[in-house]
């Protein structure tokens, strides 16, 4: 008889470019209490838009996912909309940037910075 596999899934990923662009940029501030905050808010051209942002101290019903030495926090109300999602880095001719690659979004606008569900 096989035993039961247990599945702990993971609220959101962190890809390897966007790992090294976070310890990057924590480094360079000089606080490594410092995690990278993803939210999304109304508006952009699909609807919702995702953010990105700095912070220090993680509120009692944030979510914060950890990995290695850098983390993510999200809020209650964006968690619903990012997960499952992997929040990925980028440079090209456009700039560099973080991005999310959602699988839950039904929409995404041409720049990737907006989306529907």
């Amino acid at each position: 008889m096989s035993g039961v596999a247990s599945f702990v899934p993971t609220p959101l990923l962190l890809s390897d470019s966007a790992k090294a662009r976070l310890k990057s940029l924590i480094e360079e501030e000089g606080n490594r209490d410092l995690k990278l905050r993803v939210y999304v808010t109304g508006g952009g051209c699909s609807g919702f838009q995702y953010g990105f942002d700095f912070a220090d101290s993680v509120a009692e019903d944030d979510t914060l996912v950890e990995f290695d030495d850098v983390a993510l926090v999200v809020d209650p109300l964006s968690y619903q909309y990012l997960v499952g999602s992997t929040v990925d880095f980028e440079e090209g001719l456009a700039g560099a940037r973080f991005m999310i690659q959602n699988p839950n979004a039904t929409t995404t606008c041409g720049c990737g910075a907006s989306f529907m569900v």
